[in-house]
């Protein structure tokens, strides 16, 4: 199977600025400079009476972008009528512009809030702005790596404790005796400790701290949130701190492992008490399995167990929820969703996923996820 990265993709066009193509609107002409995504990945096409033609846009968390564009991309070779913009602008970001009726649906790496935050609550607003209830559908296993670039380290594990000492910089150099406890027979250098997290607000930040509270509660005293609240320096986006570390001896981050691949950096295993766990697709789909839904019906929002200390399940992850109007204003813009949502959640799309650097949707969930998609409308 070919492989597309950004940058190989040059018929997928990251849109700047999306035209108005929201819940309320049936307007869904693409913004200036945008085009369509073509190319085939050899995941399943979608059949042609389920392809749609025009454009549909959406926008929200980076963490997904590589798999949306791969997806779009298998799309559209099989549908040529169809255009899918997507602006990797950040989870909150994409949040917005749905309930601002700008997209047709939003990608977030946290469910909405059904808690108010300065005066509103997320849910509520995304009903008021479809006219129905809002959804939120899993449909990208996002494994967050510990990523890290240490001269002469090829194998490191952390537990939870040591990872939230680094990260709260409390922890300085790679040779201390916390982290050369659980890495036995591994030589570890002096080098200073250079930890990168995300400027801007992120839901992979938010489901990194998560973890960390989860696990190391003794050991991480900050509530989980989007903006990062403790030590180290900030980059913008996932590209950002990928890069910071891959340029840095000693660097360390949090990333989505697709960015960790793609930059060749090392991704640390973790023990929360079961035993080293390496991160793979296997890895991660046990602990996706065993996390539990926290929403009614159709709204699939998990509730994760990142202090899980099951034998083989990777704990740390973060699952991108497509949001979606349950009721469309326009039934055209419904059947546009519809129509790429179930080719992105397709076995074989999914399975493709994997290559880079993401994890298929396990079974049992894959199921619930196609029946909320088919009843949207």
């Amino acid at each position: 199977m070919k492989t597309l990265r950004l940058g190989q993709m040059a018929s997928l066009a990251l849109v700047g600025s999306i035209a108005l193509a929201g819940c309320g609107s049936d307007n869904n002409a693409s913004g200036g400079g945008s085009a369509s995504a073509s190319g085939s990945t050899g995941a399943s096409s979608a059949p042609a009476a389920d392809c749609f033609e025009g454009t549909l846009n959406a926008e929200g968390s980076s963490a997904q972008k590589n798999a949306i564009e791969e997806a779009a991309a298998s799309y559209s070779a099989a549908c040529p009528g169809a255009t899918v913009n997507y602006n990797p602008s950040g989870s909150g970001t994409g949040i917005k512009q749905f309930i601002a009726g700008q997209v047709d649906f939003a990608g977030s790496d946290s469910a909405l809030k059904t808690e108010p935050k300065d005066g509103k609550v997320e849910a509520d607003e995304a009903a008021k702005a479809c006219g129905s209830p809002a959804w939120n559908i899993p449909m990208v296993t996002g494994p967050i790596a510990i990523a890290y670039n240490v001269k002469g380290v090829d194998s490191l594990t952390l537990t939870p404790d040591v990872a939230a000492q680094i990260f709260d910089g409390k922890i300085t150099t790679w040779n201390d005796p916390k982290i050369a406890a659980v890495n036995s027979g591994v030589t570890l250098p002096s080098t200073a400790i250079k930890v990168f997290f995300r400027s801007d607000e992120s839901g992979t930040t938010e489901n990194f701290t998560k973890y960390l509270k989860a696990a190391a509660p003794n050991a991480w005293s900050y509530d989980p949130a989007k903006s990062w609240p403790a030590a180290g320096e900030g980059k913008e986006k996932s590209a950002g701190v990928s890069e910071g570390v891959k340029s840095t001896d000693g660097g360390i981050t949090y990333v989505e492992w697709s960015y960790a691949k793609d930059n060749n950096l090392g991704v640390a295993k973790v023990d929360n008490g079961g035993g080293a766990v390496e991160l793979t697709g296997e890895s991660v789909g046990k602990a996706v399995e065993a996390a539990k839904q926290d929403g009614q019906g159709n709204d699939l929002r998990l509730k994760l167990d990142y202090a899980t200390k099951q034998a083989g399940a990777y704990p740390i992850l973060l699952v991108t929820y497509e949001i979606v109007c349950s009721k469309y204003k326009d039934g055209a813009t419904a059947t546009k969703v519809k129509s790429f949502l179930k080719h992105f959640a397709d076995p074989a799309t999914q399975k493709s996923l994997e290559d880079i650097g993401y994890a298929p949707l396990p079974s049992s969930i894959e199921e619930k996820v196609q029946t909320a998609i088919a009843a949207i409308s």
